[in-house]
């Protein structure tokens, strides 16, 4: 895993554990699939979508910047 995937799969897990909210149910705030959060959040994707990060920001109440920031 990339050092800029790891951080954003880190901060995806940091910010959804800090909401108290499981993988399923962040997918469905955010409007992706609970394959799509997994795969970003296990790091199993090298280069997720802009888009889909905007979603995920969005659904956990964070800018895209928190997310990718170290």
């Amino acid at each position: 895993m990339s050092k800029d995937i790891s951080t954003i799969a880190m901060n995806i897990k940091k910010y959804r554990d800090k909401l108290g909210v499981s993988q399923d149910k962040l997918s469905k705030l955010a409007g992706v699939t609970l394959h799509t959060l997994t795969k970003i959040e296990t790091g199993a994707t090298t280069d997720p979508r802009i888009e889909t990060l905007k979603k995920i920001a969005k659904g956990l109440n964070v800018s895209v910047d928190d997310l990718i920031k170290s």
